[in-house]
C-alpha cells in the first residue's frame, strides 16, 4: 500500500503504473471485448446493404375504370325508392334509385302526353302549308303553260293583222292613183262622170278599210300587252303567295323541331328519373339519405366499386429519390393486416412481404410535394392477397444499388441520395432483371 502514492503523482501515470495496470486481469478482460466489439463494428460495416427508397401509400387500382365510381343524379328530385342496397352487385345501367320530380314546370303528370299532343298538331299545320306551297307551284306552271298559249295568240293576231293592214294601205294607194287618173281622163273627156265617182268611191272604202284594220292593229297590240301584264299580274300573286307560305312553313319546322326537342327532353328527363349504375361491380355505400331526401343536379347517390379491379400500390415518394425511380423497378411491398419482417437493406431475409414493379411515376407533384408512383403486381413473384381492399395501407421498398453499410452509413450522414446504378442492356435493348453484383435476390412475398 505504501507504493501507491508513487503511481500517481502530479505529472499523470507513468510507464511503470501502466504496466502495473496492464498485468491486471479486469483490464486484459476489457481489452479483448473492446477488441471484439471493434472487429463486430468494423466487420459489419462491411457487410453488403441493398440501397432502397422507403414511402408509405395506400391500395388502389391501376386503371382508372377500376377505381370506385360515384352514380349522379343528373336532374334533381324526390328520392322515392331504393332499388339497391350496400354491398349488392349490379351491372352497368341497373336502376340504383328512383327519383320524383320538384319543379313546378314538371310536376304535370301528363307533362309529355301534352307536348306529344302539341308536336303532332303543329307537324300537322306544317304538312298543311307545306301542301299550299305545292299547290303554288303547281298553279304557276299551269299560269306559264297558259301564257304561252295566250301570248302567242295574241302575237300571231298582231301579225295577221299587220299583214292584211299592209294589203290595204297598198289597196288605198291603188285606188288613190286610180281616182287620180280618173280625173284627169275626166277633164280631158276620155271618162264618163259615172267612171269618175266609181273611182272615188273605191278610194274611199279603201282608206277606210285601211284605217279599220290599221285600228284593229291597234287593238291586237293592246291586247298583246294585256296579255304580258294579265300574266305578271297573276304570278307576282301566286309567288307572293307561294314565298309566304313556304316563310310560314319554315317558321312551322323551327317551332316543330322546338317542340321535338321539349318533348324529347321531356321523356329523356323522365328516364333521369332513375339514376343508374355507370358500370358493373359492387354498390360499397349510399350517399344519400333514405326515402323523401331531396338530391340536387350533378349530386352523387351511390359509390360503385367494381368487382374484381386490376390492385396497385399508390406509393408517395420523396422529391429527392423520384429520379432514380424507372417504370419496371422492383418493389418490395407490406401491406397493413399482413404481418411482415422487413430489413431494408437486406432483402433477402424479408419475411411477409410481396413483389411489385414501378408501373407509372408521376411528373408533378402531389400539394404536399411528393410524387405518386404507381406499384404493380409483379407476375414472377408470389401473388397479392385477393383479400386486399382499395385504400388499405401499404409501404415500398424499391431495391436499388448493392453497397456496404459503412457506404450507406457515411451516405445518411452526409445526406446523400441513395446511388442508381444503369442495369445492363440485353440484345433486344432492355435492361437485364437480374440483380447487382454481389446482391441478394429479393425474397418473394411471405418466404425468408
Amino acid at each position: 500500500m505504501a507504493a501507491i502514492p508513487e503511481l500517481v503523482g502530479v505529472g499523470g501515470p507513468t510507464l511503470d503504473s501502466v504496466k502495473l495496470l496492464s498485468r491486471q486481469p479486469s483490464f486484459r478482460v476489457l481489452r479483448r471485448w473492446v477488441l471484439g466489439i471493434l472487429v463486430l463494428v468494423l466487420g459489419a460495416l462491411l457487410l453488403p446493404w441493398q440501397q432502397n427508397v422507403q414511402a408509405g401509400g395506400e391500395v388502389t387500382a391501376l386503371l382508372p375504370t377500376d377505381r370506385p365510381q360515384e352514380a349522379y343524379a343528373t336532374v334533381g328530385g324526390r328520392i322515392v325508392e331504393w332499388y339497391v342496397q350496400e354491398g349488392a352487385s349490379v351491372r352497368a345501367g341497373d336502376p340504383i334509385v328512383a327519383l320524383a320530380e320538384v319543379k313546378e314546370s314538371y310536376l304535370d303528370p301528363r307533362a309529355t302526353e301534352r307536348a306529344g299532343e302539341q308536336l303532332r298538331a303543329k307537324s300537322a299545320a306544317v304538312a298543311g302549308k307545306r301542301a299550299k306551297a305545292a299547290a303554288l307551284a303547281a298553279q304557276r306552271v299551269a299560269l306559264d303553260s297558259a301564257w304561252v298559249v295566250a301570248r302567242q295568240k295574241a302575237e300571231n293576231r298582231v301579225l295577221q293583222l299587220t299583214a292584211s293592214l299592209r294589203a290595204a294601205q297598198l289597196e288605198d294607194s291603188i285606188a288613190r292613183v286610180q281616182a287620180t287618173r280618173a280625173e284627169a281622163l275626166f277633164g280631158e273627156g276620155l271618162r264618163s262622170r259615172a267612171e269618175l265617182e266609181t273611182a272615188r268611191q273605191r278610194a274611199q272604202r279603201a282608206a277606210a278599210l285601211a284605217l279599220e284594220v290599221e285600228a284593229g292593229l291597234a287593238t291586237a297590240r293592246v291586247e298583246r300587252a294585256g296579255v304580258e301584264a294579265d300574266y305578271s299580274e297573276k304570278a307576282a300573286k301566286i309567288d307572293g303567295d307561294r314565298s309566304a307560305t313556304l316563310a310560314e312553313v319554315s317558321e312551322g319546322e323551327a317551332e316543330v323541331a322546338k317542340l321535338a326537342t321539349g318533348a324529347e327532353n321531356l321523356e329523356r328527363r323522365r328516364d333521369l328519373l332513375v339514376v343508374r349504375a355507370p358500370r358493373a361491380g359492387i354498390v360499397v355505400r349510399a350517399l344519400r339519405g333514405g326515402i323523401g331526401e331531396i338530391v340536387k343536379d350533378g349530386e352523387p347517390v351511390a359509390s360503385v366499386q367494381p368487382a374484381a379491379p386490376a390492385l396497385a400500390v399508390a406509393l408517395q415518394v420523396n422529391a429527392r429519390d423520384v429520379p432514380l425511380l424507372r417504370v419496371g423497378d422492383q418493389v418490395r411491398l407490406e401491406f397493413a393486416g399482413w404481418p411482415a419482417l422487413q430489413f431494408s437493406g437486406w432483402p433477402s431475409v424479408a419475411v411477409g412481404t410481396f413483389g411489385g414493379r414501378v408501373a407509372v411515376v408521376d411528373q408533378f407533384a402531389s400539394m404536399d410535394g411528393t410524387y405518386r408512383v404507381l406499384v404493380e403486381e409483379d407476375a414472377a413473384d408470389e401473388p397479392w392477397p385477393k383479400e386486399l381492399r382499395l385504400g388499405s395501407g401499404a409501404r415500398g421498398w424499391a431495391l436499388l444499388r448493392n453497397v456496404t453499410v459503412g457506404f450507406e452509413l457515411w451516405r445518411l450522414m452526409n445526406g446523400f441520395p441513395p446511388a442508381k446504378s444503369s442495369p445492363p442492356m440485353t440484345e433486344a435493348g432492355t435492361a437485364a432483371s437480374s440483380p447487382s453484383k454481389g446482391g441478394a435476390s429479393p425474397a418473394k412475398g411471405g418466404k425468408p
